[in-house]
């Protein structure tokens, strides 16, 4: 393709179909394909994120580095090459967006003004590439985890100076995501925890998260930034009790500090896991309370205990999760952010490429046959019939609060009430459900 010439002779990928024996295709990702009315891809919105794919160094637990980048090091020069790299292999995908953190796309620099600068210093390298390109930026974020300052939490810090200068980086990077253009800003609250109770003092770093989380609000209003604020669910990791563990738990603190109108979620799969809970399960808690925001693909494996971040490549799995996102009119401003990365052993440029791949084509396998369900209609049609005695008759002044406790239990005795259950028909639903795949 030219350029920096990382990617060698890889072509723009393009969609050849269910047939193609082409690694190098889309089999099911056909972006302008439309599914209940609306193009595949403004369905999934999908983004490459700038960590795994640029950052990841093939780092883990029990060894070291096995990806040798030319971009990797400290270094601006260094950076700028990374994102030639990654707007090259963004053009080879074609996927419409993309996010970052800032210390993915800017060496830390001696000081936070100097940080700053450097990440202000490539967010003009993007705007400059994104003139001429149709990638759009998802959103943006503030590493507030990978410093030893923030050992202790960034906003939960013990030490107020830390929270001021989590709050000074966190205005740069939405200031940087505003001049991009992006639609959404997250906020990842990776040590916002705690793993004792006997140096922490819950209630108060409770109080100061909610405090931090109202500044960025304000702040947004004040410049103008239309884009949906997003807080990432993240249970157990790293820290042994995260304040944001689930959606319930971070819809409760929005409902605390009056931001459920103003704050939506970013739900991963792999967070959803460690939580103990199905994606679908809060996808659809999301939409149910309202705060549906975003999402990243990607998943774990599940005979280890922590966050693996694979590419996704369950169509089934992700088909319940996409049938309640359709369900509750789409994602909006959000999408589908490929929070993966390839494993340490595919180290390889083109490796990067395939996993890409396959990850997008499993999303579109997903969406279609979610769309299914949906035109079928016959999961709407159980639930309804199921669920019928509430619309109608005593069901329904029951839940207008026009029946009380004694009411209620005169009727029961009056009538002799003596309802018996229905059949929860699981299993008839889950071969249903495989109907469609």
């Amino acid at each position: 393709m030219g350029g920096t010439g990382f990617f060698g002779a890889i072509a723009p990928i393009r969609y050849e179909g269910p047939k193609s024996a082409n690694p190098l295709a889309f089999r099911s990702y056909d972006h302008d394909k439309l599914v209940l009315g609306k193009r595949m891809e403004d369905h999934l919105r999908a983004a490459i994120c700038y960590w795994h794919s640029f950052a990841y160094t093939g780092l883990d637990q029990f060894g070291g580095a096995t990806f040798l980048r030319p971009w990797f090091g400290d270094d601006m020069a260094s950076a700028r090459l990374k994102a030639d790299v990654a707007f090259e292999m963004f053009d080879i995908l074609g996927f419409p967006f993309f996010t970052f953190h800032d210390r993915d796309i800017a060496p830390e620099g001696a000081s936070l003004a100097q940080s700053n600068r450097n990440v202000r210093e490539i967010a003009d390298v993007f705007a400059r590439k994104l003139e001429t390109r149709k990638v759009k930026l998802l959103w943006g974020t503030a590493n507030l985890f990978g410093a030893r300052r923030f050992m202790a939490g960034a906003a939960t810090n013990p030490d107020p100076d830390v929270f001021a200068y989590a709050a000074a980086q966190v205005k740069n990077a939405i200031d940087v995501t505003h001049q991009l253009g992006g639609a959404n800003y997250v906020l990842w609250g990776g040590r916002e925890g705690y793993e004792t109770l006997l140096n922490t003092d819950l209630k108060r770093e409770l109080a100061q998260l909610g405090r931090f989380l109202k500044l960025v609000v304000e702040y947004k209003h004040k410049i103008g930034f239309k884009g949906v604020i997003l807080i990432e669910p993240k249970p157990q990791e790293p820290t042994k009790h995260q304040y944001d563990f689930d959606v319930a738990t971070v819809y409760g603190f929005l409902k605390a500090n009056g931001l459920e109108n103003e704050v939506k979620v970013n739900i991963e799969v792999g967070h959803a896991v460690l939580a103990h809970h199905s994606f679908e399960h809060e996808v659809s808690l999301a939409a149910a309370l309202g705060v549906l925001g975003s999402v990243d693909a990607n998943r774990n494996d599940y005979q280890s205990g922590w966050d693996t971040d694979q590419f996704p490549n369950n169509a089934p799995e992700l088909s319940l999760a996409l049938h309640a996102i359709l369900k509750a009119g789409g994602l909006g401003a959000g999408g589908f952010n490929f929070d993966a990365r390839a494993r340490r052993q595919s180290f390889e440029p083109i490796d990067l490429i395939y996993a890409h791949i396959g990850g997008i084509d499993t999303l579109a396998r997903a969406l279609v046959a979610a769309a299914a369900m949906i035109e079928d209609g016959a999961l709407d049609r159980f639930l309804a019939e199921r669920y019928a005695g509430w619309d109608r008759g005593e069901g329904a002044e029951i839940l207008a609060g026009r029946r009380g406790l004694a009411e209620m239990a005169a009727r029961v005795e009056r009538d002799n009430l003596d309802p018996q259950p229905s059949s929860g028909r699981q299993e008839y639903l889950e071969n249903l459900v495989n109907r469609y795949l």
